[in-house]
Parts: C-alpha cells; sequence; structure tokens
C-alpha cells in the first residue's frame, strides 16, 4: 500500500522505548487515512510483519471497536470507536457552530432547509440542519445517516474521492440498497459521478424520499480534501431540475467562502 508522507512520523523524536505491538496498532489506524478498506495482506505488508501478526492486531483493532471485518470480503473497516472519535473531533473542533451562519445565510436565501453533511464510509451523516420557515418544507436530519449514493451530498463528496477510495468504498461493485431511483451498481455510479464533476453539484430527486429533491455542493478542507457537503432541500414541487443549477450556484457562492476553512 502506498503510504502518505503525512503518516511517516519524525524519527528524530522515536520514544526511547518504543513498543513495536503499540507502535504497529496506530501504525494500522493511520492507513485509514488513506484506505476505506485494509486487507490482511495489505497490513502484513505495510507493517513488515507476517500474516498471523499482523491478524492478531487487526483483531485486537477489531475487539476494541476501532474497527470491523465484512463478513463476506474479510476485509476491515473503520469501527464505531473510530467513528466516534472522529465525530468527537469534529464537534470540538465546532464545525457545526463554525457553519451554521453559512447554512442560515443559504435558508434566508433559498427559503428552503439546509444540511450540513459528512461522508462516514459508504453513508452520508448529517451533522447539522437549519429549518425552512415554510409550512410545507423538509425536516431536520441531524444525526440520520444514508447512502452516499442516494443524497445529493453525498455524491458531491464521492465525486471528490479517487477512485482507489471508492474501489475501497464498494469493493464488490455492489451498492448499500437504496430506494427505486438510485443507482444499483457501481458502474452506474460512476457514470453518475462524472456527471456531479462536471456540474460540480450533485442531485437527489427522490432517491431517499420519494417527494423529496436536494441539491448540494462539497466543501475543500485545508488539504484540499472533502471536508462536508451542504445541501439545500426541498419539495419536488418547489425544486424542479431546472431550478437546480441556480440553487447550486448559490450554495456554491457560500461554499468559495470556506474552503480550507474546515
Amino acid at each position: 500500500m502506498r503510504q502518505s508522507r503525512a503518516s511517516a512520523p519524525d524519527a528524530a523524536k522515536a520514544p526511547r522505548y518504543p513498543i513495536n505491538s503499540v507502535d504497529n496498532a496506530l501504525k494500522l489506524l493511520l492507513m485509514f487515512r488513506e484506505r476505506q478498506v485494509i486487507r490482511v495482506s495489505e497490513a502484513s505488508a505495510t507493517l513488515s510483519v507476517g500474516r498471523s501478526t499482523a491478524h492478531r492486531l487487526l483483531a485486537m483493532l477489531e475487539y476494541h471497536g476501532f474497527i470491523q471485518q465484512d463478513v463476506d470480503t474479510k476485509a476491515y473497516r473503520s469501527g464505531p470507536a473510530l467513528t466516534e472519535i472522529g465525530l468527537a473531533i469534529v464537534h470540538a473542533m465546532d464545525i457545526r457552530a463554525q457553519l451554521r451562519p453559512s447554512l442560515e445565510q443559504l435558508r434566508d436565501e433559498l427559503g428552503e432547509t439546509v444540511h450540513l453533511m459528512v461522508l462516514q464510509s459508504a453513508d452520508a451523516l448529517f451533522l447539522d440542519s437549519v429549518e425552512s420557515s415554510r409550512a410545507l418544507r423538509t425536516s431536520s436530519r441531524i444525526g440520520r445517516t444514508y447512502p452516499a449514493h442516494a443524497t445529493s451530498g453525498g455524491k458531491a463528496l464521492l465525486a471528490e474521492l479517487s477512485p482507489e477510495r471508492l474501489d475501497d468504498l464498494y469493493p464488490d461493485g455492489k451498492l448499500p440498497p437504496g430506494s427505486p431511483r438510485s443507482v444499483r451498481t457501481k458502474a452506474e455510479l460512476e457514470r453518475e459521478l462524472r456527471l456531479v464533476r462536471e456540474r460540480g453539484y450533485g442531485t437527489n430527486r427522490g432517491e431517499t424520499e420519494p417527494e423529496i429533491a436536494a441539491v448540494a455542493v462539497a466543501i475543500k478542507s485545508t488539504l484540499n480534501r472533502p471536508a462536508a457537503a451542504i445541501a439545500v432541500s426541498a419539495p419536488l414541487s418547489r425544486l424542479s431540475e431546472k431550478q437546480e443549477a441556480g440553487v447550486a450556484k448559490s450554495i456554491a457562492a457560500v461554499v468559495e467562502k470556506l474552503a480550507g476553512l474546515v
């Protein structure tokens, strides 16, 4: 596996009495910065240890909830403990408070509900929402997750990932169950993501809920990676396909000011 420069610590600052097993376990966790899935063979090669040693390290991380094993592929992906730590850090950085004024600005400008979303493996997690004041509106989705390929924000974020990371997310080419309106295979998703890259925004027309439409634009972090996405959702009757580009333009204007701040 190709290792990022950021994952190589300064040798001059190494502790005098290192504990190799702890060092290797932490290196395994750092691998998830670049990959969504890790196999025993990859862990063995990266750590320069035998497969049995790599398997024991992975098993211990799984025991504590840092990773979880896919029952079909036997590969490992990030687990609930790692996600909880990540979310705690996100909250510590107070990203919601930082971006809330921007969400409210869009809500007031467009009159529709606005959401803040991040990727959680192959799901889109709603970190924050500000609701429209209209009687007929989409409601808050804070704390809820949906398959990323079926949400506007999820598509906007997936479109920013490398082909390798998409392979990690969908190793067998199949997608998690969605609705009849959502894509069902990785090949179909890749075609849609190409369109997202061309337009600069993701859409959702009844893919998570039959009468709801949404448009989203990804926010880049200081490392030029997708950090989050801002989505505007509304009843289908108020957000036609012809209106999507205009809504996306309003979101993009806000996102441009946020680039590198999250």
